[in-house]
């Protein structure tokens, strides 16, 4: 593929076959829930890595 035509006439090909598929097997994107901010996970994670290790450095 050359220039940005092609390429964004490839991305717009490719993702309607994508939504295609999925409409076929039922899943609508738009209904599905959101998934929780990975920034909150990151830091859920960091704190509960300190949790953790002070309670393996008090036994």
């Amino acid at each position: 593929m050359n220039g940005d035509s092609q390429i964004t006439n490839e991305h717009i090909e490719n993702n309607l076959a994508v939504r295609k598929i999925l409409g076929e097997r039922g899943i609508k994107p738009e209904s599905l829930p959101a998934l929780e901010d990975i920034k909150k996970v990151q830091r859920k994670l960091k704190v509960d890595e300190k949790k953790i290790l002070k309670q393996t450095k008090k036994k």
